[in-house]
């Protein structure tokens, strides 16, 4: 009998040092600090995102950083000038605080500028003139709750706003029916502060595609069949795409709902 309570006993205390060693769910605030890999530096000002959380934070002086996060989830580290990174939580992050995170220096290849085009002369009445204008005209139809682009930017649009007039509902539920997951982010998105600081100073659209898990290739696909024009969505930052998918997704629900 003394000899089966052994045995028990040393079983349950494998058990228990074998949780304790093992994977074991940590979720909670991380604390960590991004340092320059080449000067190991800290860097104030970096911008961190939790993918699977959408909630965001910036690196302060020292270039400490808290975050919620949980054991598996993935943090995007972006800072002007340097590669951007994505890292994965881990145990070890939790138990040690003084876990550092480097990130390389971009190296810059300056190109030459040419500002030739609209060979301005420094006169504000000649160059008013020669400046081109853009004629991506925004137009309102009753009974549909948005407006419309159309003009020399966007020439397609008679036939967008036709096809919206028509079966609005299948229009949209083309572009995110097959994308519900990436789609419940966007609220999440527009809601968190330093999320969108960030997006409002960039125009590359990376963040973007790592956040809603798209490629800018769906990007521009939602953006051109949501009847915004090319000059919109070549110039617009990152943001402003942002509350335009969002817009467009409202939307679709709404119809959807029809």
């Amino acid at each position: 009998m003394r000899r089966k309570l052994l045995i028990l006993f040393a079983l349950v205390s494998a058990i228990g040092y074998s949780q304790d060693d093992n994977e074991i769910p940590l979720e909670g605030e991380l604390n960590a600090t991004v340092v320059n890999a080449q000067t190991s530096f800290p860097l104030e000002s970096v911008h961190i995102i939790n993918l699977n959380k959408v909630v965001g934070t910036i690196t302060n002086q020292k270039g400490k950083f808290s975050i919620r996060a949980a054991v598996n989830d993935t943090l995007y580290l972006s800072f002007l000038g340097f590669k951007s990174q994505k890292v994965r939580v881990t145990n070890d992050m939790f138990k040690f605080e003084d876990t550092e995170i480097a990130l390389t220096e971009l190296a810059y290849a300056l190109e030459e500028v040419i500002v030739r085009p609209y060979q301005l002369t420094g006169y504000l009445e000649i160059d008013v003139k020669n400046l081109p204008i853009n004629n991506a005209y925004q137009y309102s139809i009753s009974g549909l709750s948005k407006s419309y682009e159309a003009g020399n930017k966007n020439p397609s649009a008679v036939t967008k706003v036709l096809g919206a007039i028509l079966n609005p509902a299948d229009l949209l539920r083309n572009l995110f029916g097959k994308k519900p997951r990436q789609m419940r982010k966007l609220r999440q998105m527009k809601e968190d502060d330093d999320i969108r600081n960030l997006l409002a100073s960039k125009f590359d659209r990376e963040t973007l595609t790592e956040l809603l898990q798209l490629e800018k290739v769906d990007i521009q696909d939602i953006l051109n069949n949501c009847n915004y024009s090319k000059s919109f969505i070549n110039t617009a930052n990152d943001l402003q795409i942002l509350d335009a998918i969002s817009s467009c997704y409202e939307e679709y629900k709404v119809l959807n709902r029809r």
